[in-house]
């Protein structure tokens, strides 16, 4: 017998501090094990399936990440499945929004466009609330310079120096659609020090570590450890120089997923 199914496209913000990522793994706690314990709980044990459109990483936080959910009966109130939902995550998990979509949507393979934040700050020892979300270099950094390095990695290049444990097989050229580094006005706090940055990066596709390896090389290049020329070098193609530096988790901020 054929059961029609239903699918709908969650959104969701978590504090990723204390996660060991989204993927389900073994004797960890993960995201996907928490929303599924509590999607399992709220549908009393009827049949579901969850994915999410990527990956994130231990330690890493979302403004808007998604996930789809696919069900053999239909929601009959969404607003008050969502609302049902929330009351039983986690505090630092919400849930923002969930839609219908239809069979043809596909949330992995889906075209979409994703932007990611770094937050950091440098200089000083920060209070240790800022530690969930915001990455702390204690050494002196030159901004100026580190703003010039973001903007060559706008366009199309190849990444391969930007990809954790990268193999002789893997696809390298990638597309940039922004990456800027500017004050920070998105996120304040009294506890934060007086000056706070944002990296932000927009593209269509990024693979494992690839933001957090961009970021790395970025603040070496502030501290005088690389220059402009080395990563220009690190971008042309067939070019691989190894970048060592893999900015910590806690500052990267999963910001926005736009699906066309």
């Amino acid at each position: 017998m054929f059961l029609k199914k239903f699918f709908y496209v969650i959104t969701l913000q978590y504090l990723g501090y204390r996660f060991h990522g989204w993927q389900k793994q073994p004797q960890v706690k993960t995201l996907h094990l928490m929303v599924d314990r509590t999607l399992n709980y709220i549908l009393e044990d009827k049949y579901f399936k969850s994915l999410s459109s990527g990956r994130t990483d231990a330690m890493v936080s979302a403004e808007c990440a998604a996930f789809e959910l696919f069900l053999e009966e239909p929601l009959e109130d969404q607003d008050a499945f969502l609302s049902l939902f929330n009351y039983n995550l986690p505090q630092d998990i919400r849930a923002t929004g969930i839609r219908e979509v239809d069979d043809t949507f596909n949330i992995i393979n889906h075209s979409k466009i994703k932007e990611y934040l770094y937050l950091f700050t440098y200089g000083e020892k920060c209070h240790p609330f800022c530690a969930p979300i915001m990455t702390t270099i204690l050494d002196d950094l030159d901004i100026d310079l580190m703003k010039q390095g973001a903007k060559l990695f706008e366009g199309s290049h190849y990444f391969k120096s930007y990809c954790f444990k990268p193999t002789d097989n893997g696809i390298y050229n990638r597309d940039i659609i922004t990456c800027e580094l500017v004050e920070n006005t998105l996120y304040t706090a009294n506890y934060f020090p007086e000056k706070t940055y944002i990296l932000r990066v927009r593209g269509k596709g990024f693979m494992r570590n690839q933001i957090r390896l961009m970021m790395g090389a970025l603040i070496d290049l502030g501290k005088g450890k690389l220059s402009l020329e080395t990563i220009s070098k690190s971008l042309e193609q067939d070019c691989f120089i190894k970048m060592t530096y893999i900015a910590p988790a806690s500052g990267l901020i999963l910001n926005s997923i736009e699906f066309s």
